[in-house]
């Protein structure tokens, strides 16, 4: 039986007090083919990707941690949606809809949207239909970068080689799931039985762990103070972004589909870049909306190697957006300069202390402190102002259905703080800034989208001449 770790549980549980789950499109051209023989290519090609055959089983009162279950592809988990008109407008609001629902990874961990015949996508032409494909998972499933994984074995026009993240075969695999339901349940009872006489361990390495990450904290606080390793970032005052602390109550996306040259620069990476552009445009929005804007941040994932059999590996860095900097290439140079700062914190050995904990945690107690977070709190300082999510998703090789893949985009979630987050994929020679927000607090989300639009050819343009 393979647990969740906590990590992956936490998220679990969290999934069904917000919406969390990662979407992310893929732009295809439409070649036409049946619908029937898609659906049957996706079934064809899961059997060779175990990570999309596993659904969650939860313990009897979370005793243990819960644990993935084989399952077969059902005809649900292949969804097509028919717009009234058939446009890329159409599709966004759509799409915003799609973000409103919640995967129940207890019932099946992924779900695929499928939109045929779009016209007016970005970088078609006038008439020339799309095939949109928008692959639902559950966050607990897999991070940013594994889900890129995941899509690229699903879309892939070779079968998909044996992942280093996939899951051992069950020995049960060709049972169809109405015959292992009962022996799901029994896994579910014996895990718990398990647990039990183990939680008096788990609680003795929990302190354990947790005297070692005291140690390590006054390490690094040591260390700091020496000047060999970077401060910790200062939290900032909430502002307009954060709303009121409430949950969204809806969702607004737009998609920037450019070029890939366009944000290569010299001595800047895409993400650097297109901070610079963000960190722009958000302080001319704030502007706008008579916001006073002195200083911001930026909550950046920054992927990390897996640790205690996690499958979410990443670390949030909270980068300062310079807003004092009014030159574009000064203000990209502190961003990146900043952005290495909290990245070299961030993998500090000694910040795996505290990582060590949790993963000890008995299942009972990381359940309670999870369903009791408070969520709707809005607190007096935040880590960031925005969610800044960068994935490089590969090389555009990808086809379904005999279209060629053309772009790719992802939403990260929005949340009770943050009301404003932004996607950077790249896929070959194209990069999609997507943004997600609640038009509650953003109701112009239009008017940020062309202060975006044109930040990134000010930012491009400066950078190039320097």
């Amino acid at each position: 039986m393979n647990s969740l770790a906590a990590r992956d549980a936490s998220v679990y549980w969290l999934s069904a007090r917000t919406r969390n789950d990662l979407f992310l499109l893929y732009c295809f051209a439409d070649a036409g083919q049946p619908t029937d023989r898609l659906r049957a290519a996706i079934a064809n090609r899961v059997i060779d990707i175990p990570d999309l055959l596993v659904h969650v089983l939860e313990t009897p009162a979370n005793i243990a941690y819960p644990i993935w279950a084989h399952c077969e592809f059902t005809a649900e988990q292949f969804a097509e949606h028919e717009l009234a008109e058939p446009t890329w407008g159409a599709l966004t609001t759509a799409l915003e809809a799609l973000l409103n629902t919640g995967i129940r990874a207890e019932h099946r961990a992924w779900r695929l949207h499928l939109f045929r015949g779009i016209t007016g996508a970005p970088g078609f032409a006038p008439g020339e239909p799309a095939l949109v494909a928008i692959l639902q998972l559950s966050h607990a499933l897999a991070d940013g970068r594994r889900a890129a994984e995941l899509a690229r074995a699903l879309f892939s026009e070779t079968p998909p080689s044996s992942s280093r993240h996939a899951f051992s075969r069950d020995p049960h695999t060709s049972e169809p799931c109405r015959f292992r339901l009962k022996a799901c349940r029994n896994d579910g009872r014996v895990a718990a039985a398990l647990e039990l006489p183990r939680l008096p361990i788990r609680m003795a390495r929990t302190v354990i762990r947790g005297l070692a990450a005291a140690r390590a904290q006054q390490e690094l606080a040591d260390l700091t103070a020496s000047g060999a390793v970077p401060p910790p970032s200062p939290g900032v005052v909430p502002n307009l972004l954060a709303g009121d602390g409430k949950l969204p109550t809806g969702h607004s996306v737009r998609m920037l589909v450019r070029d890939a040259n366009e944000l290569r620069v010299p001595g800047h990476t895409v993400t650097v870049v297109a901070l610079t552009a963000i960190s722009l445009a958000m302080q001319r929005y704030l502007t706008r909306r008579g916001e006073p804007c002195e200083d911001a941040r930026a909550q950046v994932p920054m992927a990390v190697a897996a640790t205690h059999g996690t499958r979410n590996s990443y670390r949030d860095l909270s980068v300062d957006l310079c807003f004092g900097e009014p030159d574009p290439r000064a203000r990209a140079a502190a961003i990146a300069a900043d952005l290495a700062l909290r990245a070299e914190r961030a993998k500090h050995p000694l910040q795996e202390a505290q990582s060590r904990v949790t993963a000890a945690l008995p299942a009972p107690i990381l359940h309670r402190d999870v369903t009791h977070l408070p969520i709707e709190a809005l607190p007096e300082r935040v880590s960031g102002h925005t969610v800044v999510s960068s994935v490089h998703r590969g090389p555009a090789d990808l086809t379904f259905g005999g279209g060629a893949v053309r772009f790719t985009a992802g939403f990260p979630a929005i949340g009770s703080v943050m009301h404003l987050t932004h996607g950077i994929h790249g896929l070959g020679d194209t990069v999609t800034l997507s943004l997600h927000a609640d038009p509650a607090v953003v109701p112009d989300l239009d008017a940020y989208a062309a202060l975006l639009d044109a930040a990134l050819r000010e930012t491009a343009t400066a950078l190039n001449r320097a």
